[in-house]
């Protein structure tokens, strides 16, 4: 958020403060000033660098046309290569920042932006819901995962890539400070309060050209009349993450009052104008008087206030500049939640990975005992899909048992708890959630991390891949290491999974999934850019961020293993595509034969195939039998048969062969008849969509009075109270301590079936 208003004052009322940039001849004159051939020179000395906010960069980065489906994660590499050569061609060095956790001091603020955008995520669902289609840019959500992945991306590009184990804005900043660095490029406003680099706008970056704006501090002070080092409590009185606005509410008013009294001539500036000069006149006062350093007494505030406000001032002060006064929340601890649970050696791993940016979820568990998901894509009126969090709350709870109870004697007494924030329909995020970790082997054998980690050998390398698929109750998909590439055999472990957690998955369903998974190897950027879709599917749309977040799951359970599966090869520019995925998921539940689905390749449809009743098998063990349950898409909105409609989707021009639904009832026959290849125009997984509006409507109803649009609808009051562990909660699972029962928080509980825990390993 930054601070209230400065951003605005600067670029509306004093444009002088706001300079535009040219970042080749920014470079130049960076290196130009550098001293060379210093036995201390280090890369970031002897070069530009530029240190960028990766999490402000996101929606800047992400361009693809598609972004409801789940992501067009080849186009958005391709693209995030683009960009970064386009520095890395200029003598640009680029160092990336990303969150890596959420401060307890502004945890409410996170909150609050938790909740507006749950809102705005509704507001997609009804659009998609009427409209069939995706809404404009207005309502533009993140794909999930995006901030995750795309540090994984940034390495696989070579460059140099941190996650925070702080504040990152406060980490970026001390960066650049400290490696001299040429600028910082972001989107926040308590960028100009660090005494740091120069703060360059990532929304004002022209990247063709590399220009941008530059937010003069300097400048800015002398508009204001203050020093750099006042910039921290006028940041503070204003408002931003630490110091809420309206608890400064009182101090602006008596400001504001004081500089209207001091300056008798008319006051024609706007009024955000006028409150950042009086603030800005309130702090100047204060430094001439004796009241300690910043005369922060005068201000008549409770010591609570008082407090509070310099730990906000204390926030923006970087190492070397000054000894941190008492109360500074940015200090960090070097002690691990659970240091009683795990080696120094795995303590010191686990934080460099994580600083790195090579690690995935283990730090969040191990050193914060804390652990947080921000929003996803999922309909909170929709009662057939569990909320995602819920969804793989299993898994992570055997994630947690593998890092934190290899020395524990299984006994509920003191129990390590991890408490979630996670984002779902239903939960207010009033607390978080307290959830107990799971063993991984019920029999209470599971190896120690130390061995997972730092062991070798063959016997090892087995007990990676056994914990890791006993994660997701997956071990007999161990069968298949070596057979299959690893991305295929990450996609189906995390696709049994789901059909193994979520009742209401249909074969259709998993057909879609393993389809564009194998589909998805041979196809170039290009085609996956090019897919048509005649509508959008509110449910697909779940479907597919499902897939996103358990991807991330996914990644967790492999770096708590010891990574038995290759990293990279569980990126989801491997294995998933939004368009892909929809594209899969309309064809399965339009009836098609598997040929088509697989595109008319053989060895494409023998792996789906291998795939599917590997699955199969799995599930039946479980004594999960999957169902066919085709959905017709959602008919609520309306479709237009005119040019428009066809022209857009079909690419067709207007007046051929009649409109969709009528070229559907035409081909009914041909359907059943002739096959695909007897349809040479359906060859190759990019046929007309629009020919099958005759079968989705006679399909659509094959589920007949079992439930809602043709699949099994499960009220949410006939679930009883949600379990710790989900629908295979394997082992022991003491009650919740605090905090509630997941199901005690919204609509969501589990099916009757679920209502007591199968015995282990069932």
């Amino acid at each position: 958020m930054g601070v209230k208003g400065l951003q605005y004052f600067m670029e509306r009322c004093y444009p002088d403060t706001c300079v535009t940039v040219d970042l080749r001849e920014m470079a130049r004159q960076h290196a130009a000033k550098t001293p060379q051939g210093s036995d201390t020179t280090t890369d970031s000395t002897s070069s530009a660098t530029l240190v960028v906010d990766g999490m402000a960069c996101l929606r800047h980065w992400y361009l693809c046309k598609d972004w409801v489906c789940g992501g067009q994660w080849r186009e958005y590499m391709d693209g995030l290569k683009s960009w970064v050569e386009a520095f890395n061609s200029a003598g640009i060095r680029l160092v990336f920042f990303f969150d890596g956790v959420v401060e307890e001091q502004k945890r409410k603020e996170w909150v609050k932006r938790r909740l507006r955008v749950n809102r705005e995520i509704s507001k997609v669902f009804s659009h998609l819901k009427s409209h069939g289609e995706q809404p404009g840019r207005e309502l533009f959500c993140l794909p999930s995962g995006l901030a995750s992945f795309t540090r994984f991306a940034l390495r696989s590009l070579g460059q140099e890539v941190f996650c925070s184990v702080r504040e990152a804005d406060y980490e970026i900043a001390s960066y650049a400070r400290h490696q001299s660095c040429m600028g910082i490029l972001g989107q926040d406003s308590d960028f100009i309060i660090y005494d740091s680099a120069p703060y360059l706008s990532v929304a004002k970056l022209q990247v063709n050209m590399l220009t941008t704006v530059l937010y003069d501090r300097q400048r800015l002070c002398q508009t204001l009349g203050l020093a750099v080092d006042q910039l921290p409590l006028l940041a503070c009185l204003l408002g931003n993450d630490v110091v809420s606005e309206d608890k400064m509410r009182n101090t602006r008013n008596y400001a504001m009052e004081t500089y209207r009294i001091e300056n008798t001539s008319p006051h024609s500036g706007a009024p955000q104008e006028q409150m950042v000069l009086a603030v800005s006149h309130l702090v100047s006062s204060l430094q001439d008087r004796e009241e300690e350093e910043t005369g922060l007494h005068s201000l008549n505030l409770s010591v609570p206030l008082r407090e509070l406000l310099q730990r906000g001032i204390n926030s923006y002060i970087l190492p070397g500049q000054g000894a941190p006064q008492q109360g500074d929340f940015s200090a960090t601890s070097s002690v691990s939640a659970f240091e009683n649970l795990v080696s120094a050696e795995v303590l010191k791993a686990c934080r460099e990975k994580h600083v790195a940016a090579e690690g995935f979820m283990v730090y969040s568990i191990m050193c914060e005992g804390i652990i947080e998901c921000s929003n996803t894509l999922e309909d909170e009126e929709d009662t057939e899909l569990l909320p995602q969090a819920l969804v793989l709350k299993p898994c992570r709870q055997r994630i947690y048992g593998l890092v934190l109870l290899h020395r524990h004697d299984g006994s509920n007494v003191n129990l390590p708890a991890i408490r979630e924030w996670f984002v779902y329909p239903g939960n207010p995020l009033q607390e978080p959630d307290i959830v107990h970790p799971v063993l991984v082997s019920p029999s209470g054998d599971q190896p120690s991390l130390d061995l997972l980690w730092f062991g070798s050998g063959p016997e090892v390398s087995a007990l990676r891949l056994t914990s890791f698929f006993s994660i997701f109750d997956c071990q007999q998909l161990s069968d298949l290491y070596g057979e299959i590439e690893d991305s295929l055999l990450g996609a189906l472990c995390l696709v049994t999974y789901i059909a193994l957690q979520v009742e209401t998955l249909s074969q259709e369903d998993v057909d879609a999934y393993l389809s564009q998974a194998v589909c998805l190897r041979l196809k170039s950027t290009q085609e996956l850019r090019n897919i048509k879709l005649p509508t959008l599917c509110s449910r697909a749309v779940q479907l597919g961020s499902l897939f996103i977040r358990g991807l991330g799951h996914l990644l967790g359970a492999n770096c708590a293993s010891g990574c038995p599966l290759s990293s990279p090869a569980l990126m989801p520019w491997h294995c998933f595509d939004g368009r892909l995925f929809h594209s899969k998921y309309l064809l399965a539940h339009g009836g098609v034969e598997k040929s088509e689905l697989l595109e008319g390749d053989l060895s494409k449809l023998n792996l789906f195939l291998r795939l599917r009743e590997k699955l199969t098998e799995t599930c039946s063990k479980h004594s999960r039998v999957l169902q066919s349950r085709p959905k017709p898409p959602e008919l609520s909105h309306k479709t237009t048969p005119g040019p428009r409609y066809k022209e857009r989707h079909s690419g067709q021009p207007s007046g051929v062969d009649g409109n969709w639904r009528e070229r559907g009832e035409k081909t009914r026959g041909l359907h059943h008849e002739g096959g695909w290849r007897d349809r040479g125009e359906m060859r190759g997984g990019r046929s007309d969509y629009e020919n099958r509006g005759g079968v989705w409507q006679r399909r659509g109803n094959r589920g007949g009075r079992r439930g809602v649009r043709g699949g099994q609808y499960f009220h949410p009051h006939s679930y009883p109270n949600f379990q710790e562990g989900g629908p295979h909660s394997w082992g022991h699972h003491p009650q919740q301590s605090r905090g509630g029962s997941s199901g005690s928080r919204g609509r969501y509980q589990l099916a009757p079936r679920w209502s007591q825990p199968p015995d282990p390993g069932t």
